[in-house]
C-alpha cells in the first residue's frame, strides 16, 4: 500500500480523479478542496469546534485530548500547527457528541491558565452573523449571496451596507435588509459610526469588504480588529490600491490573482488568509483581465469566509494559519 500511494501521489497531476482507486482516493489528502466539500449543518447539533492558541511548550496536544477524553467525548477531526518564529501553537479540534459544554467551562478555564490560552468553543451547528458590504461592483456579494442561499456558507446574514443604492434590489430579492448609507471625505466618521450602531444592533462578528471601494477608518478597524474580511483584485504585496488589473496589464504579468487578509489601518498589509491566480497573455487588455479576475476573487472571498466560518482561520502576528 505504502509503494502505491507513492506511485499515486507521483502521477496524481497527470491522472484523472476517476482513474484513481476509491481505497487510494480515500487514504490520499487532497490538496484543492471544493467549497460544497465540508458541510458542516444541524446534522451536528451535538458537535463542537474548539480552537486555540498559546505559547508552544510540550505536552498541550496531551492535555488536551486528555480533558476531551476524560468526559467522554470523541475527536472526530483534530489540527495543530507550532510555529518556530513566533513560539505558538494552534490547534483546531472538532470534538462530540454533547449537547452544551457548560459542564465543561469550569475545566477549560483551569487548563487555559495553565496553558496560557486563548481559546473558543461553539456548536459545529450555529451560524456567526455577517454583515456584507459593498459599492458598485456586486459580483463578490452576488457569488456569497447564492452559495450561502445554497447551503455552502454556514452563515447568516443580517443585512447589506452599501454606499450606492444599485444592489438594494439584489438584497431584496434574498430578502435581507438593504442600507444606504452615501459617505464623502467629510461624512466620513459619521457613516462608520452607523455603521458600528448596525453592527452592534444585529450582533455581527465579521465584515465582509465585497469590493467595498472605501478605506475604513483606523477606528473602526480598530474596533473591529480580526473581523474584518476584505478582497483585493490583485495577488498582493504586488498592485497595490486602485486599479491593479491596469497595473498588472502595464507591466505585462502573465498571471493575475486576487487576495483574501484581514483588514488593518494600514491599507492591503493586513495578515492574509487566501490567494489563488489565473494565467493571462499579452492578447489581453484591462477589461479582459478584469473579467477574468472577477471569477478568481469570487472563489477566494468566499474560501475565506467559509474557512472563518468554520473555525479554521488564525491570526498569527502579520500572518495567518489557517487549517483548510
Amino acid at each position: 500500500m505504502v509503494s502505491l500511494l507513492r506511485a499515486i501521489s507521483r502521477t496524481s497531476l497527470s491522472l484523472p480523479r476517476s482513474s484513481i482507486p476509491s481505497t487510494i482516493r480515500s487514504a490520499t489528502r487532497s490538496t484543492s478542496v471544493p467549497l460544497s466539500a465540508r458541510t458542516y449543518s444541524s446534522k451536528m447539533p451535538n458537535d463542537h469546534f474548539l480552537t486555540l492558541s498559546c505559547p508552544d511548550k510540550p505536552g498541550i496536544i496531551h492535555a488536551v485530548t486528555g480533558l476531551l477524553a476524560k468526559n467522554n467525548l470523541n475527536i472526530l477531526d483534530l489540527q495543530q500547527f507550532s510555529d518556530p518564529q513566533s513560539e505558538k501553537f494552534f490547534m483546531r479540534v472538532h470534538f462530540g457528541h454533547i449537547p452544551d459544554t457548560d459542564s465543561l467551562k469550569s475545566e477549560f478555564s483551569e487548563l487555559a491558565t495553565d496553558l496560557k490560552m486563548d481559546y473558543d468553543v461553539r456548536p459545529v451547528s450555529s451560524k456567526p452573523r455577517v454583515l456584507i458590504m459593498v459599492s458598485k461592483i456586486g459580483h463578490c456579494l452576488n457569488d456569497l449571496l447564492f452559495r450561502q442561499k445554497q447551503g455552502q456558507l454556514s452563515i447568516d446574514i443580517p443585512l447589506i451596507v452599501s454606499n450606492h443604492p444599485e444592489f438594494q434590489p439584489l438584497a431584496q430579492s434574498y430578502n435581507i435588509p438593504f442600507h444606504h448609507l452615501p459617505v464623502t471625505k467629510d461624512t466620513k466618521l459619521e457613516q462608520e459610526k452607523q455603521i458600528l450602531d448596525l453592527i452592534k444592533e444585529n450582533n455581527v462578528e465579521l465584515i465582509v469588504l465585497a469590493r467595498y471601494m472605501q478605506v475604513l477608518s483606523p477606528g473602526l478597524c480598530e474596533a473591529m480588529s480580526g473581523k474584518i474580511i476584505n478582497i483585493h483584485h490583485s495577488f498582493l504585496p504586488s498592485f497595490k490600491g486602485a486599479k491593479p488589473y491596469h497595473q498588472a496589464h502595464d507591466r505585462g504579468v502573465k498571471i493575475i490573482g486576487a487576495t483574501a487578509h484581514f483588514v488593518t489601518a494600514d491599507l492591503d498589509e493586513g495578515p492574509i488568509i487566501e490567494q489563488r491566480v489565473s494565467r493571462v497573455d499579452h492578447s489581453m487588455g484591462p477589461k479582459e483581465l478584469v473579467e477574468e479576475g472577477s471569477n478568481v476573487e469570487s472563489q477566494v472571498l468566499a474560501a475565506a469566509v467559509k474557512w472563518w466560518s468554520e473555525k479554521r482561520v488564525f491570526i498569527n502576528g502579520h500572518k495567518t494559519v489557517v487549517f483548510n
